[in-house]
């Protein structure tokens, strides 16, 4: 595991992958659940029965009777790929972020081998973290961890495809529901999740975040990510 040192308020790229690199989500469904998880699980409160209590409610659904919500992590973005997360994180309170990533590898790894007959860890140990220090880091990372990545699931060609039919894509991985791409893009009113704080005010208009993020995909200006 490498975790950098972090205190409060730091930004953190979070990834967090497959045991031996297979799937962490087979089906939409679990799909559609990390999402879920992403809002339920940032939160001090915690109720072990949540799902049965949200069952056959709206997505994000919180009951009456909790306390109020108290976020342990802001997260600017966030994508699921079929064998691994990806996440930009602010540390709020200390230890936030590594309660939240402890919540959410749990529960995942509970409800897998609960549904699919298993045993042992859904991940590959303990998530690794990047701490992000310049707003022009915090600005690439998000291109990595939205675009690039959502771009690399493209039905034409993955990424190759997507850089020589940006506009295409763009269009496509706006609307690609298990990532925060739609948020800044324009496609997404309002999110349950994402806190956008700094990076809503570098990206204040989806037209700033295209732009971007055309210089980043097409432009030259592409590094490989920290954790590869």
């Amino acid at each position: 595991m490498r975790v950098e040192p972090f205190g409060l308020d730091s930004y953190l790229h979070v990834l967090k992958r497959g045991a031996r690199g297979l799937d962490i989500v087979r089906d939409e469904s679990d799909q559609w659940r990390f999402l879920r998880l992403l809002f339920f699980m940032n939160d001090q409160y915690f109720d072990n029965n949540w799902m049965i209590v949200t069952k056959n409610k709206n997505l994000f659904h919180r009951p009456n009777n909790w306390p109020e919500r108290q976020p342990l992590v802001d997260i600017l973005v966030y994508t699921l790929m079929p064998n691994h997360i990806h996440l930009l994180l602010r540390e709020i309170k200390n230890g936030g972020v590594s309660l939240f990533m402890k919540k959410v590898g749990q529960s995942m790894t509970e409800h897998a081998n609960r549904k699919y007959n298993e045993k042992g860890s859904l991940f590959q140990g303990a998530y690794k973290s990047k701490t992000v220090t310049t707003d022009e880091y915090i600005s690439y990372v998000s291109i990595y961890i939205m675009v690039k990545n959502v771009f690399e699931l493209y039905p034409k060609r993955g990424l190759k495809g997507a850089q020589n039919n940006f506009d295409d894509a763009w269009r496509w991985a706006a609307n690609y529901p298990f990532s925060s791409f739609g948020d800044y893009a324009g496609t997404r009113d309002r999110s349950s999740i994402i806190a956008k704080g700094l990076l809503g005010e570098i990206f204040n208009t989806p037209d700033k975040f295209k732009s971007y993020s055309r210089d980043v995909i097409l432009g030259g200006k592409w590094i490989h990510s920290e954790f590869e």
